[in-house]
């Protein structure tokens, strides 16, 4: 079984780990989160250099079986030999014997079927349950797909919201032939700016309006109704239960025709946006 299966909402843990002060309401934020029922977590050795994986590995001690973990491998530590010992690293950061889902966090230059090799090595060692990728367009996904092991990719990552859609001319629909899941970072954009204006559009505040949610929940919402994972951060305890609120909110054909035209869906291919 995909380790995604039955997963909608996760947890993000981008910028976790940087900031010791911080480190308690991380936790605490992770552990709300698992209690509510949001138990896919989602980390990378990028973040915070490690420090999102020991803020995780804090959050799931003693209950490790109750969660489903995504790490991701920087592009450079993936060579067949260097991702053994990268994800051997972040086994101990995040304190256990397994990842369900290892992620190449995106392409770099150690040839694509040497990563997928040494993933596959990692799977028949039982490091890891499931491998997948992240920040692969449609191009990278079909030359993946050639390669020995490429078709048991079990997930693509790449950043999708309300404003990003170009996923949805190429990118998705090929994800959804293959049946390869999507998950969506950045699902209620990065940057605090963008984040303004998103929840500011009007079409959105209307649709939020109409089910009692905030603009934030109602992205939410349209993404579950694509399909997708969507994985927010939020170390609020408010945030946490709004984003856990936001999987009970069931979206009309009116209200999706409305999103339509406040933000229209590509008609063309776009370069695959990242972060």
């Amino acid at each position: 079984m995909n380790p995604l299966t039955g997963h909608r909402l996760g947890q993000g843990t981008w910028h976790m780990g940087e900031h010791a002060a911080q480190a308690q309401a991380e936790i605490g934020a992770l552990q709300l989160g698992i209690d509510l029922g949001i138990t896919l977590v989602d980390t990378a050795e990028m973040y915070g250099e490690g420090g999102a994986e020991r803020i995780v590995g804090a959050a799931i001690a003693g209950r490790r079986d109750a969660v489903t973990l995504v790490s991701k491998v920087y592009p450079h530590n993936a060579g067949r030999t260097d991702v053994q010992r990268a994800c051997e690293r972040s086994l101990a950061r995040l304190g256990t014997d397994r990842i369900d889902l290892y992620l190449l966090h995106w392409r770099g230059n150690v040839p694509l079927a040497e990563t997928l090799a040494g993933l596959e090595a990692l799977q028949q060692a039982g490091k890891i349950r499931a491998y997948g990728v992240s920040n692969f367009d449609t191009a990278d996904m079909q030359e993946a797909s050639r390669l020995t092991g490429g078709t048991a990719i079990a997930a693509n990552q790449v950043m999708y919201n309300l404003r990003r859609r170009g996923i949805e001319f190429d990118l998705l629909p090929w994800c959804r032939q293959h049946a390869v899941p999507v998950m969506a970072y950045s699902p209620l954009e990065a940057d605090r700016r963008e984040q303004r204006r998103l929840f500011a559009e009007p079409a959105l505040v209307a649709v939020a309006e109409r089910h009692n949610a905030t603009p934030a929940q109602i992205a939410l919402a349209w993404l579950f109704a694509q399909g997708v994972t969507a994985i927010p951060k939020a170390v609020q305890p408010e945030h946490v239960r709004a984003n856990r609120a936001a999987l009970d909110i069931g979206l009309s054909d009116e209200d999706l025709a409305t999103l339509d035209l406040a933000f229209p869906p590509p008609r063309r291919a776009v370069p695959l946006e990242m972060l």
